[in-house]
């Protein structure tokens, strides 16, 4: 009797799964359980070129529906998994109906952090950025003149202020932290991002939070922490997001900054597995979350391997990007732990390496994609220049792979 693989969560991460299992040669039966009624889709161009209407829905999909047909992929699109019952290896749905499966991978993702009702957070036109309805909500409020609030000085309220700014309405960022991007990177590449975005318009406010927003029915205003009013008619929260590990609890399965998972990608029961946002993993000896495109597709590709028996240790290899305005910024490796930062180059084309003592751990690439591919390739192979030899403009940097 064939066997049946179900996957909860119709991202990155569990497309990517699903696709491995049909091209490692698994004939059972698969089934992808999505809670959006949408194709699986991309959610990095949410925030980018689809805000900004440079890029139609239908190119946000990972691959057409044909795709999933061909490949005896059944998909249950608009689907809510309400419990897992892991003894009787059956899931439950929010309609009603019970799923057997003989192997389970939870690939559920991660949801936005809201703010609370008590300070406004329930008012029409405060939004986030997480899904594609979240993306076409937003469209309508994108127009030129308008003052848009973004609260969190991040990657995505970075992004949306980028799109906002472009759209030619009026954009303030308010960062509770004292700077910008503090929590993922370095002063050096707060200070670029802070720049890029006041030569385009930006109000950057670090070191003050939202006390609260105002309006009645719709969002009208925003008192921050400082004790400034502003009048607005848009808020985007940008905050973090949190692992969607609901569903991991009605099983039982250990929690550890998302759902705890082995060397193997496999959860704390054999039969079950975890992948992307949701899932936690050891990384240098750090049990964390890696929140990106690549660690999503990476992840569910080796939990499709192992669930076929494989036996494949998750090695993982971070990389990240961001797009703002005319800039690329790439990011490769994980720069926990540093204590310094050194710069190649100067004015648009620039990176920072960091390092912790002699180790390169990081490079933050901005327009400079030579710098981020030889960065990756150096860390990937456990490498670690001198940092005055990367610093120095006369080194051939290619050279240093071969070193």
């Amino acid at each position: 009797m064939s066997e049946h693989f179900v996957i909860i969560g119709g991202g990155q991460a569990g497309a990517s799964l699903v696709a491995k299992l049909r091209s490692e040669g698994f004939a059972g039966r698969v089934t992808l359980i999505g809670a959006e009624p949408v194709l699986p889709y991309q959610r990095p161009p949410l925030s980018k070129a689809y805000m900004l209407g440079e890029m139609a829905q239908e190119r946000l999909y990972l691959r057409p529906e044909s795709y999933y047909a061909d490949n005896a992929i059944e998909l249950m699109l608009a689907a809510q998994a309400v419990a897992i019952d892991p003894q009787a290896r059956v899931i439950s749905l929010a309609d009603g109906r019970h799923i057997a499966y003989d192997k389970l991978a939870l690939t559920t993702g991660a949801q936005p952090r809201q703010l609370p009702a008590a300070i406004g957070g329930d008012l029409g036109g405060v939004l986030t950025v997480r899904t594609l309805a979240d993306a076409d909500a937003m469209a309508p409020h994108m127009v030129a003149g308008r003052h848009v609030l973004i609260i969190g000085g991040g990657y995505i309220g970075l992004e949306a202020a980028a799109v906002a700014a472009k759209r030619g309405m009026q954009v303030t960022v308010v960062e509770m932290a004292e700077r910008i991007l503090q929590r993922v990177a370095a002063p050096e590449t707060s200070d670029y991002f802070r720049a890029l975005h006041a030569s385009h318009g930006v109000d950057i406010r670090e070191g003050v939070g939202l006390e609260r927003l105002t309006g009645q029915g719709d969002v009208t205003g925003a008192r921050l922490s400082d004790g400034i009013t502003l009048d607005i008619d848009l808020a985007i929260v940008g905050v973090g997001i949190v692992p969607n590990t609901a569903l991991a609890e009605t099983a039982g399965l250990v929690l550890d900054n998302g759902i705890a998972t082995d060397a193997q990608t496999r959860a704390s029961d054999p039969h079950i597995y975890a992948a992307g946002d949701c899932a936690s993993c050891m990384f240098n000896g750090v049990r964390l979350r890696i929140e990106s495109v690549g660690n999503a597709i990476d992840m569910g590709e080796v939990a499709a391997r192992n669930m076929l028996g494989q036996d494949v240790a998750y090695a993982p290899k971070p990389w990240f990007w961001s797009d703002q305005y005319d800039c690329k910024l790439q990011i490769a490796g994980l720069n926990i732990g540093y204590d310094a930062v050194h710069v190649r180059g100067n004015g648009a084309e620039v990176s920072h390496w960091y390092y912790r003592g002699e180790t390169l751990l990081a490079v933050d690439a901005m327009n400079d994609p030579r710098a981020y591919m030889i960065g990756k390739r150096l860390i990937e192979a456990g490498k670690s220049p001198p940092a005055a030899v990367i610093t120095d403009p006369t080194t051939d940097m290619k050279a240093l792979l071969r070193a």
